[in-house]
């Protein structure tokens, strides 16, 4: 029996229906493929295609993170703990620069107190000197994106303990908070691509058996993914997350919060590819495939999966928020990463107290990134979603 889509996808073929930017190229309707056509369709969905852009931007700083922060990973100055946020500034006398600040103490109350001095300018500039730092532990340099030019501070037209740029502030020990969110962009967004990795396998796996084999098996599967969905998700990853001994090295800890996202991340690819297993193995080419002698893990991800491998991406591209907010809770909660490790979550644990946040309002700053991310991916797999079916509308 001929599905709606199938007879769709033939129509498209035949020229009989026209399809939006081809007569503009040249390109004959008929010549298309399946992925030309969803890449047409995704072009017009204008946010999903600026929230790829937003999340290149993001995974290039976070590869390059060495070279986009100001300062390094370590670096940071008692003498302006909590700082406040310096914004630069432009101007034809000075290009950019931001003001200075400096630090006095509050005769009364003894606490320290930052005020800017718009008199003095300390300028800034791209491709600029500073710390030397090993690019990816490989490649030793010293230029850094955009920073505190140190001509000016060697020429003595800033003194050396004011040239200093704290673009989202400081933390409680002089760290500078921007740096230190594009070092742990790197941690938190590669926490999600693998755990993702990981959900893929035990998804497609575990989702095509149930789906391939029906009956009993199927049956089994089902049920099991029940059972785990049942649990609350948030307990259940700090119960997992809490096994983990505190002394393991940082890479094996890394690799244990990556695992115990996966653990949880897989049932609803599971159910995903289940379905569309079950409609499509009694087609005619898995059929003819089983006749000419192909194995049943041939037939299954050399002939099935590959159809609906878009709807594959489709629903991973929205599990990479849940991974990264996973991350973020378990390690702002203390039962993550922890220090020296570098992430979002572990930088939001300054602000589990309210008292800090109240004062020192820059410390949320790694919720910016967070949100982002989150909103670029969910745009994106809106527009996903949408380009996964090119037959419907077009």
């Amino acid at each position: 029996m001929t599905t709606f889509l199938q007879k769709r996808a033939q129509e498209i073929r035949e020229g009989k229906v026209p399809v939006k930017g081809a007569a503009e190229t040249g390109v004959s309707v008929g010549e298309l493929s399946q992925w030309q056509l969803v890449r047409r369709r995704f072009k017009r969905h204008r946010l999903a295609v600026f929230s790829l852009y937003v999340l290149i931007v993001l995974y290039l700083a976070a590869a390059f993170c060495e070279f986009v922060a100001p300062y390094s990973r370590e670096w940071r100055s008692l003498d302006y703990m909590y700082a406040p946020p310096q914004l630069p500034k432009f101007n034809f006398e000075h290009g950019w620069y931001v003001d200075a600040i400096v630090m006095d103490v509050d005769p009364i109350t003894l606490q320290k107190r930052f005020t800017y001095v718009e008199d003095e300018v300390v300028p800034l500039s791209f491709f600029v000197k500073g710390e030397p730092y090993r690019l990816w532990g490989m490649f030793d340099m010293e230029r850094r994106f955009f920073g505190v030019d140190h001509r000016a501070v060697e020429r003595g037209e800033v003194p050396a303990e004011k040239a200093t740029f704290y673009f989202m502030g400081a933390d409680k020990y002089g760290h500078d908070i921007f740096s230190r969110l594009i070092f742990g962009s790197r941690i938190s967004l590669s926490i999600g691509m693998i755990a993702i990795v990981l959900t893929s396998i035990l998804g497609i796996l575990i989702g095509g058996i149930s789906g391939y084999m029906g009956g009993a098996v199927d049956d089994f599967i089902q049920r099991s993914i029940e059972i785990v969905n049942s649990f609350p998700q948030l307990p259940l990853w700090l119960a997992l997350a809490s096994i983990m001994p505190p002394e393991w090295p940082l890479l094996v800890m890394y690799l244990g919060i990556t695992i115990v996202l996966s653990l949880l991340g897989w049932t609803g690819l599971a159910r995903v590819v289940r379905g569309k297993i079950l409609s499509l193995r009694e087609e005619d080419y898995a059929v003819a495939a089983r006749l000419l002698g192909a194995s049943h893990g041939r037939v299954l991800f050399r002939h099935l999966v590959p159809g609906f491998t878009s709807h594959i991406i489709v629903v991973l591209t929205l599990s990479v928020p849940v991974m990264i907010l996973g991350e973020t809770a378990l390690s702002f909660l203390g039962l993550g990463l922890r220090p020296p490790v570098v992430s979002w979550g572990v930088m939001l644990q300054d602000t589990m107290q309210l008292q800090a946040v109240a004062n020192y309002p820059w410390l949320l700053m790694p919720v910016m990134p967070i949100i982002v991310t989150v909103l670029a991916f969910n745009f994106l797999g809106d527009g996903m979603r949408d380009a996964a079916d090119p037959y419907t509308s077009l």
